[in-house]
């Protein structure tokens, strides 16, 4: 199976956050699924670390070594993704957020995420991990 991780969930994964669902941690770990994160995700926790809105036990640079050891796919932004964003409702305001479920569903990707607001995009497409 092919999944996106949502920013929080890959932040949960590598803290070893509790709060990260067992079934989750079993379908990053499971070897045979192929896990991206999207450079959206790691935009974000750029930002949100360089205004000081996020603190993490890692670096950014030790952040994306440990994503390529964890053979974590880093999924670059293409053009069909912002086409996408275009038809989306905007049942969820934040853009990193609509660009990784614009991403979702553009690539045909089953997206991890705990963020309730996401279900409605359901109807446009957007497959969510259960």
């Amino acid at each position: 199976m092919k999944y996106l991780i949502d920013t929080h969930i890959l932040i949960w994964f590598l803290e070893g956050n509790k709060q990260l669902s067992p079934k989750y941690q079993a379908i990053i770990a499971n070897t045979t699924n192929n896990i991206s994160v999207s450079i959206v995700s790691l935009w974000e926790i750029a930002i949100k670390m360089s205004i000081q809105k996020l603190q993490l036990s890692q670096t950014l640079p030790n952040i994306i070594k440990q994503v390529k050891k964890d053979d974590i796919e880093i999924s670059p932004i293409d053009t069909s993704h912002l086409l996408k964003i275009l038809s989306l409702p905007f049942y969820h305001n934040d853009p990193f957020d609509r660009l990784l479920i614009s991403q979702s569903i553009a690539e045909n990707l089953i997206l991890l995420t705990d963020d309730g607001k996401f279900e409605a995009y359901k109807s446009e497409g957007l497959v969510l991990g259960q």
